[in-house]
């Protein structure tokens, strides 16, 4: 793990988070405010852009169509209409539509007979020309336009439309020509469609869209081509080519049919609503010209247009940067100097004190927090050099009594070990561990494992006439209170023989519990005083090679390597509370059978992943596993078994195995 901060680091790095909040607050704020201010200018700069673009088309476009009212009212234009076959009607009527050529912005009129239906055009491109261009018939649908405006009453209509014929697209004035109320034919200019669109549509503003609509919303003007309804004035335009056409969803479109409304009530005014334009959400003005009967307007993309300096905000955050990282640096600077230095200075001096130098001198303490805190910790150096020289002195007197105390348990312990020692050998001596080996030899083997110096588990062994005894006894107790408990029970035992002689293990056991309780007679405190124990002792007659078995909470294990017999025991211990009833059972010596008496230390021992008893059903398996091997293979087996299962567990209980086996012919092992 990496080294934890220091409070110079802890201090920065909370300067840092107070700064890092305060900048994503400062964002958060200034974000809302640009986009306010953003929305507040992307308004007021589409109305204004509307109305600038609403006088750029007005005088040019009121100058086109007044210069067209004039050539439409001349009064020899009006003749030669009346008559227009006559040469000299047509040539003078020519002339004067050639002075108004040269004041048309685009050098071009038109004039059109209602009685021929012959069409006269001149512009600067071509060469002058009195002859008509072309004829115009009803049933052409490119010349519709002319039968339509002259079947309506206005007086004059602006409309968009390529002429075919002439190979030119234009912004076309048609001012019908009149004698009194009949029609008599079409007079006008046009404007080029691409110069038209260039002066007056066209922009190079990111995110800027203006366009000029009829009152009927058709489009008469789009920087796309293909959005303009070309001869709307004259026809119904198809809602793709209208401004309903470019909203998306009927309240957009309810929206911009009342702005559309408002403006041309109020005509000079723009007016603003926001809608769904070509798939994006943008600002849209309109302001209306009532001599064109057209709407300008202008949609503005508030996340694409320019309102806003960019390279002023980038500025500006870098500035509100650098600015945190100057105040970030000035606290740094201050907090060292103000703070940390002198707590570095005391944090030195603790440092010295902690390693047993008392004598070394505190900063000076200012009048400050840290000031009290020096004073303070002076204070309580004071204190814990005078209690450590106290505790010094103290420690000194401890530790003589100490050593002293030392010296005696010493002492006291070894003449306890001694005693153990002693009593060891003792209980060693009382163990017929050289009887059976005379008597017995290679027919046995004792597998005795006291759980401290001493214990409570011993055997026992008796040669008789014709036979032997065997037995094992587990006392109550372990250590010094077992080792005595087996001194008075093997004493117990012994008259008990004697009295009931080696053949009855039965009346043994229930003559020993006699004793036993003879010894103890020790009134109430008996009952507070574990002096129970275990015993299982077996006769073995060589005659009618029978074993005969009586136990007291110890059982007889026989196996021949393939079956396992067991002699269970009484119920109740020699010394219970109840007096147990204690039973002969009779088995057969067979050659081929080892015979096992063991005390409950070993079926107890904790081992295995889960510190469980051996077990008796382990047990019985380790016996029948290794009944037909010699009994001295047996005996390293079993201790081999259990310490592998007993692993690190410590040892539970005493534990006492006696193993005896005779083949047939070992009759004479001794007698009385």
């Amino acid at each position: 793990m990496g080294r934890a901060f220091g409070l110079r680091g802890k201090s920065v790095l909370a300067l840092f988070g107070t700064c890092v909040l305060v900048l994503l607050l400062a964002s958060l704020i200034g974000f809302q405010a640009v986009e306010s201010i953003r929305s507040h200018l992307g308004t007021a700069y589409t109305r204004n852009y509307t109305l600038l673009n609403r006088e750029r088309i007005v005088a040019p476009v009121a100058r086109e169509l007044a210069l067209s009212l004039r050539l439409a009212n001349s009064e020899v234009i009006r003749q030669w209409l009346l008559e227009d076959e006559h040469p000299e009607k047509k040539a003078v009527a020519l002339r004067e539509a050639e002075s108004f050529r040269r004041d048309f912005t685009d050098q071009s009129y038109f004039i059109i007979s209602d009685i021929t239906k012959h069409y006269f055009f001149n512009d600067r491109r071509s060469e002058y020309s009195d002859a008509p261009r072309y004829t115009l018939k009803e049933e052409d649908r490119n010349d519709a336009w002319y039968f339509n405006t002259m079947k309506g009453d206005k007086a004059f209509n602006i409309n968009v439309d390529p002429d075919v014929k002439l190979n030119v697209t234009k912004v076309w004035f048609n001012v019908l020509v009149r004698d009194g109320d009949r029609k008599i034919g079409l007079a006008g200019t046009g404007l080029d469609l691409t110069t038209f669109l260039n002066d007056f549509v066209s922009t190079k503003e990111p995110g800027v869209t203006p366009m000029i609509v009829d009152a009927n919303g058709a489009v008469q003007a789009h920087p796309d081509n293909k959005r303009i309804a070309f001869n709307s004035a004259t026809k119904e335009a198809i809602i793709e080519q209208s401004l309903y056409g470019l909203l998306r969803g009927d309240k957009d479109i309810t929206e911009a049919k009342a702005a559309l409304d408002r403006a041309a009530a109020s005509p000079g005014k723009a007016e603003v609503f926001t809608a769904n334009l070509d798939g994006k959400r943008q600002q849209v003005a309109v302001s209306y010209i009532p001599e064109l009967k057209w709407h300008v307007i202008t949609a503005v993309d508030l996340d694409v247009a320019d309102l806003l300096d960019t390279d002023l905000l980038k500025w500006v955050a870098l500035a509100t940067m650098a600015l945190l990282v100057l105040a970030m640096a000035a606290f740094a600077y201050a907090i060292n100097r103000l703070v940390l230095a002198p707590l570095l200075r005391l944090k030195q001096s603790a440092q010295e004190m902690a390693a047993g130098n008392y004598t070394v001198a505190l900063p000076p303490a200012g009048k400050d927090e840290i000031g009290g805190l020096t004073r303070a910790f002076g204070a309580m150096a004071d204190k814990v050099r005078r209690h450590t020289e106290e505790l010094e002195e103290t420690v000194r007197d401890r530790t003589q009594e100490l050593t002293r105390a030392n010296r005696e348990m010493s002492l006291a312990h070894k003449k306890i070990s001694d005693s153990i020692s002693y009593a060891s050998l003792i209980q060693r001596a009382i163990l017929p561990d050289r009887q059976l080996t005379s008597a017995l030899g290679e027919n046995h083997f004792v597998l005795w494992r006291p759980r401290d110096v001493v214990g409570g588990d011993f055997y026992v062994y008796r040669e008789v006439e014709g036979g032997c005894l065997l037995g094992v006894v587990d006392c109550a107790g372990h250590g010094v209170p077992g080792a005595f408990m087996t001194m008075l029970a093997r004493a117990a035992i012994d008259q008990a023989i004697d009295e009931t002689g080696a053949r009855d293990p039965a009346a043994i056991l229930s003559r020993t519990d006699a004793v036993m309780r003879g010894m103890l007679q020790a009134g109430e405190r008996r009952r507070d005083i574990a002096t129970m124990m275990d015993a299982g002792i077996a006769h073995v007659d060589f005659a009618s090679r029978r074993v005969t078995f009586a136990g007291a909470r110890i059982a007889l294990y026989w196996s021949d390597g393939e079956e396992i017999g067991i002699v269970h025991g009484a119920r109740r211990s020699i010394g219970d509370r109840h007096i147990g009833d204690y039973q002969n059972e009779s088995v057969e010596l067979a050659p081929s059978r080892t015979f096992y008496l063991t005390t409950d230390g070993f079926l107890d021992q904790a081992g295995g992943e889960k510190g469980f008893g051996f077990g008796n059903a382990r047990f019985v398996d380790m016996l029948r596993r290794h009944a037909n091997r010699p009994l001295d293979e047996q005996s390293g087996a079993f201790a081999s078994t259990l310490a592998d299962y007993q692993g690190s567990h410590p040892q539970r209980d005493d534990i006492t195995m006696l193993c005896f086996r005779f083949a047939q012919g070992d009759n004479n092992h001794g007698s009385d």
